[in-house]
């Protein structure tokens, strides 16, 4: 891989993460657990029981939050033309 294609993927991961950041920011204000369990499913690389764990809640609510966070996300992309 050349120089200029390295800087060409870090610009790209820059703003993706960007676009991830602006949509969790986003979620947060509409859902805050679903939020907190996407970052700490994919930030803190909890697993579903250590989530549940954390949160106070069941596994069963961190599965369905999750499910339905990662399904609001990939519409927010979507709509952004990222995905």
């Amino acid at each position: 891989m050349h120089l200029e294609e390295s800087a060409a993927l870090t610009l790209e991961r820059s703003a993706d993460l960007l676009v991830l950041d602006e949509a969790l920011q986003k979620l947060a204000t509409i859902d805050p657990r679903q939020s907190q369990i996407v970052e700490l499913r994919f930030f803190g690389g909890l697993t579903m029981e250590e989530t549940a764990h954390v949160l106070d809640i069941a596994p069963s609510t961190v599965y369905k939050d999750f499910d339905l966070a990662k399904l609001w996300l990939l519409r927010e992309f979507k709509s952004k033309n990222w995905a």
